[in-house]
């Protein structure tokens, strides 16, 4: 198949961080499509660059970038910038259409939901965040009964927040690498907590838990919100924190590895939770609250724990009795569930269910 992938406009595509999962997961997904015998391109902002695949970079402004309130859905207009890099994107992709049997797009944003219907090519959409924008979510609306089949999501958690039918989205699931993670069966006494450090990721629950046990918290992730992270330090002076920043793979799974666990305090719904899988393939268990796809990706007991979201009492609980894990049990389950190979069939089903349609 000849494939075109057009990906977020926040951001040139870099793994920077600034896109949480949806680098990793561009990326991911590309390479096992490359490794298929695929012919594929990648469309990007300018200055954009991950080893290996190919960019075509296209210029101009980039989105504003607006906050993520958990439970909220912003009612705004539209906006587009002054030769906005979305616009000038979705035009290249006009263009070329013809040179392509698939065309998709890894963004959220209202204008590509609006123009697919009227490609010639089939336009896809691999949605990686739940929703957030009214407007954009009236034109996927829109997709879901003009272009049947077009819609994928991660999880079922992330389609129900959308006000589409269920039956509208193809659940993907999601993948990582899993020969990029060395399995650790000895830990050392510290926790993990990965994600952007944004209000909406929840670190000041992690950061609570940890002080309240007196337990070490690494903490792995894009600083995008500075004055938050401030607040936190101030607010737990006594906690025993460790902020490492934004690692690449290589050293990301070394030192994630080595702890005990790994703690999820999102207070969003999250589409899927990259680092969830990371985790496991580590042999490192997780400590999640029961909310969005981090809820299908844990089994309680098993792979770690689930407790009532922002319920601290039972996320301490849980942290207590982390050692009752299984390191080999996760390990096993990131490589029968989340395997790029697994997700790769998954998306070929799809494609061809598209073309066959």
């Amino acid at each position: 198949m000849k494939l075109l992938f057009v990906s977020f406009y926040l951001h040139p595509l870099s793994l920077s961080g600034k896109l949480g999962g949806v680098e990793l997961n561009i990326k991911n997904i590309a390479r096992e499509m490359l490794r298929r015998g695929n012919q594929l391109q990648i469309v990007a902002p300018t200055n954009s660059a991950v080893e290996s695949l190919p960019i075509k970079e296209i210029s101009g402004e980039l989105q504003p970038a607006f906050p993520v309130i958990p439970g909220q859905i912003y009612k705004h207009p539209a906006v587009i910038p002054d030769n906005a890099v979305i616009a000038n994107i979705w035009d290249y992709v006009r263009q070329v259409q013809a040179d392509y049997d698939l065309i998709v797009d890894f963004g959220y944003d209202w204008l590509p939901f609006y123009l697919s219907p009227f490609f010639s090519c089939p336009v896809l959409h691999y949605l990686c965040m739940s929703s957030w924008i009214s407007i954009t979510d009236r034109e996927i609306e829109r997709v879901a009964r003009l272009c049947p089949g077009t819609l994928g999501v991660h999880t079922k958690a992330q389609a129900e927040t959308y006000p589409v039918p269920q039956e509208s989205f193809r659940i993907l699931g999601g993948a990582i690498d899993i020969a990029q993670y060395e399995f650790c069966a000895e830990p050392g006494d510290g926790f993990a907590w990965a994600g952007r450090i944004s209000p909406e990721k929840g670190l000041e629950d992690a950061v609570a838990a940890a002080e309240a046990i007196g337990v070490k918290l690494k903490i792995f992730g894009y600083l995008q919100n500075p004055e938050y992270w401030q607040e936190i330090c101030d607010r737990y002076p006594n906690a025993k924190l460790e902020y490492m920043g934004f690692l690449p793979t290589e050293t990301f799974q070394a030192e994630l590895g080595k702890c005990r666990a790994l703690l999820m305090t999102h207070k969003c719904v999250e589409a899927f939770g990259m680092v969830a899988p990371e985790a496991l393939a580590c042999g490192v268990p997780i400590i999640s609250y029961s909310r969005g796809g981090p809820a299908e990706i844990v089994v309680d007991g098993k792979t770690g724990f689930l407790v009532e979201p922002d319920n601290l009492d039972e996320l301490i609980a849980a942290i207590k009795r982390v050692d009752q894990i299984d390191r080999h049990f996760c390990r096993q389950r990131a490589e029968t569930e989340y395997s790029l190979p697994a997700l790769g069939d998954r998306l070929e089903q799809w494609f061809q269910d598209v073309l066959l349609s």
